[in-house]
C-alpha cells in the first residue's frame, strides 16, 4: 500500500476534529490485536453513528475497519490511512419479530461474547455457534465465523453495509453466498448491522447453555488461550484438520523469532513475547511449505492481514515443489 500524503492526513485529521470526533495520529495497533504486534495506524478513530462513519469515508483515504483484532495480522510497518473502530449505535441489540419468527438486530461493532450474554438475558437461543469466538458481529459475518455448533451464516437473514461511496445497502443472506469461513461482500463494504434469526424459547436456552459450556471447556483444555495468538491460523482443508496436518509434520514448537507453533494446538501460532509480524508471516510460510511437501495439501490462512506489507506478500505465494522437508 502506497504512503498517504501528509497534507491529506492533516486535512482528514482537521475535518474529523472539527466534527467533534477524536482522531489519533500514529496510533499503536499492537495493543488492539490479540497477537500483540504490528505497527501504528496513520489515523485511528472510533465512530458511534452512521453519520460519523460517512464523514470518515468522505475523506478519500484508505479505510480499514478494526473489530476486536482477534483474527488480524497487522504489518510491522503499520496501516496507511484511517483505521476505524465501530462503537455507539454499532454495538446495540434489538429483539424484533421477523418474517419467520424472532430476530435480533445486532450492531457490527458488538462483541460476540456480549451478544450471547444479551440473548441469554432475553431468553433467546440460536447463536451458540459464536461461543468462544472472540471477535465482533461484523467480523463474524465477514468470515462466516463458527464452531462445530454451526456457522453464523446459517442464522443471517440480511445485513446492512456501507459501500465505499458512503451509501447504505441491505443485502439478503442469499446475496452473501456464505461458505466455509467466507461471505461474498461487495469490495470494501463495511458491515454495520445484521438481522439474525433466534429462538425465543426458555427450554432451548438451557440446552444451548449446556452445549456452549461443554464447548468452552473443550477449548480451554485443547487451546493455548493464555498466550497471545489469533486462534486458528489456517482454515481446515476439506475432510481434514489443519492442526492435525501440522502436528503430523512434527512442527509443534517450531519457532521463528518470537513466533512459535503452539505445543498445545498446532494450528495456533503464539507470540512468545517479542514476535514481529514478519516472524509470524515467516512461520506461516514455513508451515504451509512443510505441510504441502509432506501431505500435498495447500493450507489457506484463516487470519486476515492488514497494513503495509511488501508487494507480493498477500495473497500468500504458492508453496514451491522443492524444499528441505521432503520425507519420500
Amino acid at each position: 500500500m502506497s504512503e498517504v500524503p501528509l497534507p491529506s492526513l492533516n486535512a482528514a485529521f482537521t475535518a474529523l476534529r472539527s466534527a467533534g470526533l477524536r482522531p489519533r495520529r500514529d496510533h499503536p495497533l499492537r495493543r488492539r490485536g490479540w497477537w500483540r504486534l504490528g505497527g501504528p495506524a496513520d489515523l485511528f478513530i472510533e465512530v458511534s453513528t452512521a453519520e460519523h462513519l460517512s464523514l470518515v469515508l468522505q475523506q478519500g483515504l484508505p479505510v480499514t475497519v478494526l473489530g476486536n483484532g482477534s483474527n488480524l495480522l497487522v504489518a510491522d510497518a503499520g496501516v496507511r490511512g484511517i483505521v476505524v473502530k465501530l462503537g455507539g449505535e454499532f454495538r446495540t441489540t434489538t429483539l424484533v419479530q421477523g418474517p419467520d419468527g424472532a430476530e435480533v438486530v445486532a450492531g457490527a461493532g458488538l462483541g460476540n461474547p456480549v451478544l450471547l450474554k444479551r440473548l441469554e438475558a432475553l431468553e433467546c437461543s440460536g447463536l451458540g455457534c459464536l461461543a468462544g469466538v472472540p471477535g465482533t458481529v461484523g467480523g463474524a459475518i465477514r468470515m462466516n465465523a463458527g464452531t462445530h455448533l454451526g456457522e453464523i451464516g446459517d442464522r443471517v437473514r440480511q445485513v446492512e453495509v456501507v459501500l465505499d461511496n458512503g451509501q447504505r445497502a441491505i443485502l439478503p443472506a442469499a446475496d452473501l453466498r456464505f461458505s466455509y469461513r467466507r461471505a461474498h461482500l461487495p469490495p470494501r463494504a463495511i458491515v454495520t448491522r445484521a438481522w439474525l434469526r433466534v429462538e425465543n424459547d426458555r427450554t432451548r436456552v438451557e440446552a444451548q447453555r449446556q452445549a456452549v459450556l461443554h464447548h468452552l471447556e473443550r477449548r480451554q483444555a485443547t487451546q493455548p488461550l493464555e498466550q497471545p495468538s489469533c486462534g486458528s491460523t489456517f482454515k481446515n482443508p476439506p475432510g481434514d484438520a489443519a492442526g492435525r496436518l501440522i502436528d503430523a509434520c512434527g512442527l509443534k514448537g517450531t519457532r521463528i523469532g518470537g513466533a512459535q507453533v503452539s505445543e498445545k494446538h498446532a494450528n495456533f501460532f503464539i507470540n512468545t513475547g517479542d514476535a514481529t509480524a514478519a516472524d509470524v508471516y515467516a512461520l506461516i510460510l514455513r508451515t504451509r511449505q512443510v505441510v504441502f511437501e509432506q501431505h500435498g495439501v495447500v493450507l489457506e490462512p484463516e487470519v486476515h492481514a492488514i497494513g503495509d506489507w511488501p508487494p507480493g506478500a498477500w495473497p500468500l505465494p504458492a508453496p514451491t515443489t522443492s524444499g528441505l522437508h521432503r520425507t519420500d
